[in-house]
């Protein structure tokens, strides 16, 4: 098979430790090329560090994280933007709005949004888009800016059938990763009623591993589990579907 993990934090300190080993054994289950999202300048140092480790395997995205945006949200952007001019990334992300936790920063959230929304469209480049409990606000943003121009993926989807619809519509992906395979998601049944086309695969390691690892640090390699719930799914053998989203992710990144 050849996958690639669409979202993956492989630079946090929980992988410091035993990343080589993991590396190697996301390779041998058919992971080719991994994408690392951005956080906030705390950890922008180590994602840059990391991918140029790796060159031909790790590639790098710039953004400020929703849950790292408050008052001084500005800043950040300001770190963003210089990263944004002197390196190459492969996207925008991971930007959006985030309000399980917290919602006393949503106004800075949507605004934070809506500029790294701009800077996508004038460098041309997808966005990676996180959002948790705001799918619709991010819509009526997206709404608002206009579509032209403007293309990426919802990490993490996790919407219903007719919010799924509305994004695929505009151009939009959906980034699936381990949830899919939850007894009580409603993901497989919403994914066998949509398109192929717009379907990318994504870990969010160390967060959400896949069943039967449900409480456990994600692992890379377990990418797999996803791949065969989506093959199972649309009823084709894995490397089928491995074959679907990986030629959608090489669609919607144009400079992997």
């Amino acid at each position: 098979m050849n996958i690639i993990d669409t979202h993956i934090h492989l630079y946090l300190p929980e992988f410091k430790d035993d990343l080589p080993k993991l590396f190697d054994e996301a390779i041998q289950v058919g992971v080719s090329k991994f994408l690392l999202p951005a956080i906030d300048s705390t950890t922008h140092e180590h994602l840059l560090s990391l991918t140029s480790s790796y060159p031909s395997h790790f590639y790098p995205m710039m953004g400020l994280h929703p849950t790292s945006v408050n008052q001084n949200y500005m800043d950040e952007l300001a770190i963003v933007q210089h990263y944004l001019k002197n390196y190459s990334f492969v996207a925008i992300g991971e930007i959006g709005i985030d309000l399980y936790w917290d919602k006393t920063f949503e106004k800075q959230q949507r605004e934070a949004f809506k500029i790294q929304a701009q800077w996508a469209r004038e460098m041309s480049l997808p966005l990676v888009i996180h959002s948790r409990n705001s799918l619709d606000i991010i819509v009526g943003l997206l709404d608002e800016l206009g579509y032209k121009g403007l293309e990426g993926v919802f990490h993490c989807f996790s919407g219903t059938l007719e919010q799924a619809l509305h994004v695929i519509s505009k151009g939009f992906y959906l980034g699936i990763g381990g949830v899919v395979t939850y007894k009580n998601s409603s993901l497989p049944s919403i994914i066998a009623q949509l398109p192929h086309d717009y379907i990318v695969v994504e870990t969010d390691a160390p967060y959400l591993p896949p069943v039967p690892y449900r409480g456990k640090r994600n692992l890379p390699a377990w990418i797999e589990f996803t791949v065969k719930k989506l093959a199972e799914i649309w009823k084709v053998l894995p490397e089928e579907a491995a074959k679907i989203t990986t030629e959608n992710a090489l669609r919607l990144f144009k400079k992997l």
